[in-house]
């Protein structure tokens, strides 16, 4: 006579094996584990509203000149506004960032939508990296925290230079294919456009519209980006980066990574960095306020929406080399 033996089920015996590996683990972490861990999560969770509530504004008002742009905005005026000869077209796109008031998180939505409308590839690139600090509010908020003198200057023409040189790059790739990713993705809603005799009322109903499409398209991007920010801030101190800064080389490097890491609008970076003038060197300064604005981790999240991975590479990579070189050339020629 066979006897049946009543097994366990799988998902039991894990789930009561799982429940003891977690006792083991917990008798064997310090007693003041948790407290710490609840510390970080706090300063975890302040610096992530900081982030994504100082930026929030600027991406709307970013998603809202976007919906402007579509509605009223056709491609034979854009080819009238901007030349199509690449030298022409990378400076006038890094000077169009002067009638945006847009900062790092706005501008891409608003560069997304006018490459939609033809921008040429190289103003659109010069625009995307010059308008955080060409625009008015981040020229007066330079000026307000340094004055009107050396620091806002070279901040606005380091930048304009960089944003021209790495437009020009790009201008030489003649398909626009390779370096920008498909325009419109399954869950765009591009029957979202002005028609031939639309009043104006309807036309801005139709840009708020878009705005609100824009603004949750980029915002989760946004809070991903804002989310590792803060990750990266609340487990690697500023004093960690701080300590090591010391030196023409080092100082500059240092800034670069706060510049990334601490990704802060460019509206008020001005501020955050006059805080650091008694510890590190002006070259070193200017590079943080040259890129920052450029590229920082809830930007760089945005920018591969718009552009295929190496076309970001090179976004990333070339402003950061020309900022670097900008820094040790005060550092050691200037200042």
């Amino acid at each position: 006579m066979q006897t049946t033996v009543n097994r366990l089920p799988r998902n039991l015996i894990i789930v009561i094996a799982l429940g003891v590996l977690v006792l083991v683990a917990s008798s064997m972490i310090p007693a003041g584990f948790f407290t710490w861990l609840w510390d970080r999560l706090n300063v975890f969770a302040t610096v992530f509203l900081g982030i994504f509530v100082e930026a929030v504004p600027y991406l709307l008002l970013g998603t809202f000149a976007s919906g402007l742009v579509e509605v009223f905005v056709d491609r034979d005026q854009m080819s009238k506004w901007v030349s199509n000869r690449p030298a022409a077209a990378a400076v006038s796109g890094a000077f169009m960032g002067m009638l945006f008031p847009v900062c790092e998180c706005g501008v891409v939505p608003l560069t997304r939508r006018l490459f939609r409308k033809g921008l040429p590839l190289s103003a659109g690139i010069s625009f995307l990296l010059a308008a955080p600090v060409l625009n008015p509010i981040v020229i007066f908020s330079t000026a307000s925290a340094f004055g009107w003198g050396q620091m806002l200057f070279w901040r606005f023409a380091v930048s304009l230079v960089i944003a021209v040189v790495v437009g020009l790059i790009f201008s030489v790739e003649q398909d626009a294919g390779n370096i920008l990713r498909p325009v419109l993705s399954d869950h765009e809603h591009d029957h979202i456009h002005a028609v031939a005799g639309d009043s104006a009322t309807e036309k801005v109903r139709k840009a708020l519209l878009i705005t609100v499409d824009e603004f949750f398209d980029m915002g989760r991007y946004l809070i991903l980006g804002s989310m590792l920010s803060a990750g990266l801030q609340t487990f690697i101190p500023q004093s960690a980066l701080l300590a090591v800064g010391s030196g023409p080389i080092l100082s500059v490097l240092v800034m670069l990574l706060l510049a990334i890491l601490l990704s802060i609008c460019s509206t008020v970076d001005s501020f955050v960095a006059l805080g650091f003038v008694n510890t590190f060197s002006f070259g070193s300064i200017l590079s943080f306020l040259v890129f920052g604005p450029m590229v920082d981790i809830k930007s760089v999240m945005m920018y591969l929406q718009v552009f295929k991975r190496r076309a970001v590479f090179y976004i990333v990579v070339i402003p950061f080399m020309m900022s670097l070189l900008t820094g040790l050339i005060f550092n050691y020629l200037v200042r």
